[in-house]
């Protein structure tokens, strides 16, 4: 490899490594991507040895609410892409910007380590099918992702039957005749429950929580592109948006679905509108939150019990950078605490991508965030007056951007912003950055 040191080590050729591969050259940021896989696209491509894919998966946002804006979707693809699609997608955005030539593939990013304090350098190591490497880089951005490392549940008691994570499921043969019980009613859990309907003998869904569920079609259009034109309180979105899901969607509880203790959008919502139809027909089973397991048997919380052939936990994903230390990251809680969820409050030299999540972000959203942090570093090379500004910023201490939501205190909502919030501040940065807009 030719000399790195003033370079900055990009880890990860999913759609976020590839949109800061992409705004990094545009903005004439030197870098070297390191990926896993031997192609790009993530865990989009279902042959890459991290991907969490399965067979039936699709979008749960559509086509035109989810792509990078300068790079829409083909016509004919669907409005609700497969990940055979995305993965085209990637592979496509990857050749027309010509993005393959600065990654090597097949290579594991295993240790990166400041030489001291900000701006001495990194020391990254990796290994591929020549063996062990170093080299020194002048930073580091990790996007490696956000859904690969299974936050499995522990279950008192034993089970006798098949135990699995959904990060382990591909096909719905692997429900042939098994009675199943899927544990988690989020967005996977519940576009895999439908497979086991279709292709098990039986199928329940445990619930530990109940869940807003959003119809992919209203008024015959994808959910996800109406409204957004005019901003609205938060009050008063709520109550025309709850309106328009009980048109659509009725009242989940009379199907045995808890009701959410929390207010809409404290959560992501599922946007699945078979899992309804299924329960209403009685395809579905409600089930509980487990108490314990015994043998082929599991017991609910509320005394029932039923025996099953297989348990599928579709309990998510914690968020996994083994290669270093959390300290570095000033990891906070479940997630590391960085402005505007991707630049450390004290290093230039340390970025993290792709960590965010909000309904409706879609992958321009990530976009602006790999723009914001490629202009922010050619900006402090350059000396750029903005980019100091946002220096100061972001070391004088700040708050995730929830616009005020208060959402559920679990893991997996730790990084989760408000979209209007979120862009509004990255898009205004890319401004002062560009030079469109006074410092």
């Amino acid at each position: 490899m030719q000399d790195t040191t003033g370079k900055f080590a990009l880890i990860g050729a999913g759609p976020m490594g590839l949109a800061a591969a992409k705004t990094l050259g545009e903005q004439g940021v030197a870098f070297h991507g390191f990926e896993l896989h031997s192609d790009v696209g993530g865990l989009w491509d279902i042959e890459a040895p991290q991907s969490t894919m399965y067979e039936t998966a699709h979008l749960i946002s559509s086509k035109r609410m989810t792509e990078f804006t300068d790079f829409p979707m083909r016509e004919e693809v669907a409005e609700y892409p497969s990940h055979r699609e995305m993965a085209r997608y990637f592979r496509d955005f990857a050749d027309h910007y010509n993005l393959r030539r600065h990654y090597t593939f097949g290579a594991e990013v295993t240790r990166v380590e400041p030489l001291g304090e900000d701006g001495a350098g990194w020391r990254v190591a990796w290994t591929d099918a020549e063996g062990d490497h170093e080299a020194v880089f002048a930073g580091v951005l990790i996007a490696n992702g956000t859904l690969s490392e299974p936050n499995m549940a522990s279950f008192r008691g034993q089970f006798e039957g098949e135990l699995i994570h959904a990060s382990q499921y591909r096909d719905p043969r692997q429900f042939d005749g098994k009675r199943v019980l899927v544990v988690g009613a989020g967005n996977s859990g519940c576009d895999i429950a439908v497979d086991a309907i279709h292709h098990g003998i039986s199928c329940d869904l445990s619930m530990r929580r109940g869940y807003y569920f959003v119809p992919k079609y209203v008024f015959g259009r994808p959910a996800d592109t109406l409204g957004g034109a005019i901003k609205l309180p938060m009050w008063l979105k709520r109550r025309i948006d709850g309106l328009i899901l009980k048109w659509f969607t009725g009242d989940p509880a009379k199907y045995g679905f808890p009701k959410p203790d929390y207010k809409l959008y404290e959560s992501h919502p599922v946007v699945n509108s078979l899992v309804l139809f299924h329960a209403g027909h009685g395809d579905l089973t409600i089930r509980p939150d487990i108490d314990h397991l015994s043998g082929k048997t599991v017991h609910f919380k509320d005394g029932t019990r039923a025996d099953y052939d297989m348990i599928l936990a579709a309990t998510g994903y914690k968020l996994h950078y083994p290669f270093i230390t959390k300290e570095l990251l000033n990891w906070q809680g479940d997630a590391p605490h960085l402005y505007l969820n991707t630049m450390h409050p004290t290093r230039d030299d340390l970025f993290v991508l792709g960590m965010v999540e909000a309904s409706g972000l879609g992958w321009q959203g990530r976009h602006e965030q790999a723009e914001m942090v490629a202009r922010y570093i050619a900006g402090r090379r350059s000396g750029n007056p903005a980019a100091e500004v946002l220096h100061r910023k972001k070391a004088s201490g700040f708050d995730r951007a929830t616009g005020g939501m208060a959402y559920l205190k679990l893991a997996r909502m730790a990084y989760y912003v408000d979209k209007a919030t979120y862009r509004k501040a990255v898009t205004d940065w890319i401004r002062r950055l560009s030079g469109a807009e006074a410092t």
